[in-house]
């Protein structure tokens, strides 16, 4: 057999393609500024920005009717303190986003919140601190809680818990349930590694954070630990479980697909993101097609959806399965 006879046109390519990537399979991540009265470009992400509320909801529609599978909301707030009051606050921006992308969306894609207070503290910490400076995990817990309840009030309708906090699925679980939100559900950001391609996010969302997470995310070169970890969030109740970042953890990724009876996502970060599309200002690649490239890796490896942050450019190019 001479396996190129199946290469020969882009009919038979398509025909015998293993893996493929479409709109329904992404999810575009968006920051959401108060303040904001038009869209602010964010030097470290080409092509992203920081939305105002008019601007995210235009987003959301456009989102919406290309086709993707939901959108990301993360508030950027203008006033931190140390306990995230923000995250909690009916009127902060988080929440007051979600209502009003709600509000123009409906049902027509998935809308999902960042349930971690980094954005909202005024040391840039996933969780509240202790008397001596440490990330509390069980107080950061109870902060968790009413956020969720705050964020499935204003309609979320996926709540992505990507604080790190040890037991933060059962307590969200448990606190939605007893509100009465047993129909929103919860993704678990299980494996999130403590990684260098965060940066340009803490760009975006402004962060205050001085020093690193290395406490309670994981180390970049324990891929057991993150496998067990999604074990855990699925053992607490987790609808969905992701890895994050992506393209330097595929062998995590497969691995947790490999054991997992819920579904499996992956986050293609900031910094991954970034540098394709800033080789590809440069005219070094071709960034759509290395985008392309990357996220069908992700889905190679067992990824069932990916968040993206060139989920919605790739899907109105019509580049996408």
């Amino acid at each position: 057999m001479r396996p190129r006879r199946l290469r020969a046109t882009p009919a038979v390519r398509r025909l015998v393609g293993e893996t493929d990537v479409a709109a329904r399979h992404l999810v575009l991540p968006v920051f959401v500024r108060e303040g904001l009265s038009a869209p602010q470009p964010i030097a470290s992400m080409p092509g992203v920005g920081q939305h105002s509320l008019d601007s995210a909801r235009a987003l959301a529609a456009r989102a919406a009717g290309a086709g993707l599978g939901g959108i990301m909301l993360f508030g950027v707030p203008s006033m931190r303190d140390a306990v995230g009051s923000g995250a909690t606050d009916p009127e902060g921006i988080l929440n007051v986003a979600t209502r009003a992308v709600v509000a123009e969306v409906g049902d027509s894609l998935v809308v999902q919140t960042d349930l971690c207070l980094d954005e909202f503290t005024d040391h840039g910490h996933c969780g509240v601190l202790d008397a001596q400076g440490r990330v509390d995990n069980d107080a950061s817990l109870e902060r968790y809680a009413v956020m969720a309840i705050a964020q499935a009030e204003a309609g979320s309708q996926l709540l992505g818990l990507s604080g790190m906090m040890d037991g933060q699925t059962r307590v969200v679980r448990d606190a939605l349930d007893a509100a009465g939100f047993t129909a929103t559900a919860t993704l678990a950001y299980s494996a999130k590694f403590a990684s260098a391609f965060y940066g340009p996010f803490r760009d975006a969302v402004e962060s205050a954070l001085q020093g690193d997470r290395r406490t309670y995310q994981l180390d970049p070169g324990n891929g057991r630990e993150g496998v067990r970890e999604a074990a855990l969030d699925i053992e607490e109740g987790a609808d969905i479980v992701m890895v994050k970042p992506a393209l330097p953890y595929l062998d995590v990724l497969r691995r947790v697909a490999d054991i997992s009876p819920v579904p499996v996502w992956a986050y293609m970060v900031s910094g991954e993101y970034a540098m394709i599309a800033a080789a590809a200002q440069h005219g070094w690649i071709d960034g759509d097609r290395a985008q392309l490239e990357a996220l069908t890796s992700l889905r190679r490896a067992g990824a069932d959806a990916i968040l993206s942050y060139a989920a919605l450019d790739l899907a109105e190019k019509g580049i996408l399965s």
